[in-house]
Parts: structure tokens; C-alpha cells; sequence
């Protein structure tokens, strides 16, 4: 017989934000996704937001903005890509202490990209700046590595 396990409130959301992230990332790095696909790829990503919202923490809040924004800007949804890359650089305001050095570089790669989606080619290399000397002071190898990959891939629209 299973042994039967008890989550409280908090730690059931943790859960599924963090599954809804993984499902997200996997239809990301899925090739030749179907209409379908990108349908559930977007809604794994709003439910991953909107757990890790309830979970509390402004910085799960602001990697579930960033999360979306990247969804929308792979699906050249450019205004929504847009707002929610705001939402995501808006967070760091007021919550760097909770922020590690990664999400502020993350923030601005979400609203260069947004930027870009959408043709603005001033506030796309403004932000691509912003995002690269954000992602030079990321104290941690692996993290800049990390930054780094996502900020050399993907579809940049011809502005990077």
C-alpha cells in the first residue's frame, strides 16, 4: 500500500510552480512544437506564475513574470511579452535584497527581448546593454554561464 504524504498549502504551490516551470521549459526546448503545444506551453507557464505568486516571495513572483515573458516573446506576442518583462524588471524595485544578482541580469534580457518582438530597436538594444553588463557582474561562474547561454540563444528578431 502507498504511504499517504501530507503537504501544507505553501509547500503543495511550491510544488506545482516548480512542475509548471519544468513542463514550461520542456515545450520551450521542444522543436517544431504544434499550435497545440504552444497553447499548453503557455498555459503551464501562467500556472507556474500564478503558484509561485501564492507561494509568496516578490523574487518567485518576479522568475514567474520573467518565465511568461520569455513564452511570449518566443511566441511573437510582443505587447504581452512586453508587460509582463515589465512586471519582471518592476519587481527588482523595492526587493533586491531578496534578488540574487541573476535576476536583475534575467530582467533585462526579458525586456530586451520583449523589445525586440515588438521592433523597437532603441529600447531592444538598450536593455540588450543593460542585460549584458548585468550578466558580466554575476558573481557566480555557473550562473553567469548559465545567463549567458540563454542570453546568446534564441530568436533575437535581427537586434542582437
Amino acid at each position: 500500500m502507498a504511504e499517504e504524504t501530507t503537504f501544507t498549502l505553501t509547500q503543495a504551490q511550491l510544488h506545482f510552480a516548480i512542475d509548471f516551470h519544468g513542463k514550461t521549459w520542456e515545450m520551450l526546448e521542444k522543436k517544431n512544437r504544434t499550435a497545440e503545444e504552444d497553447d499548453r506551453m503557455l498555459d503551464y507557464a501562467h500556472a507556474s506564475l500564478a503558484h509561485w505568486r501564492t507561494a509568496g516571495a516578490e523574487v518567485r513572483h518576479q522568475r514567474g513574470e520573467w518565465l511568461v515573458a520569455r513564452v511570449y516573446s518566443v511566441l511573437g506576442e510582443g505587447n504581452l511579452a512586453l508587460r509582463h518583462a515589465h512586471r519582471c524588471y518592476d519587481l527588482l524595485e523595492g526587493n533586491k535584497s531578496e534578488m540574487e544578482d541573476f535576476d536583475i541580469a534575467f530582467a533585462c534580457e526579458a525586456v530586451a527581448r520583449a523589445h525586440a518582438v515588438n521592433g523597437d530597436k532603441a529600447g531592444a538594444k538598450k536593455y540588450i546593454e543593460m542585460a549584458k553588463n548585468a550578466g558580466e557582474a554575476i558573481k557566480g561562474k555557473e550562473d553567469r554561464d548559465i545567463f549567458f547561454a540563454e542570453f546568446n540563444g534564441g530568436n533575437w528578431n535581427g537586434m542582437k
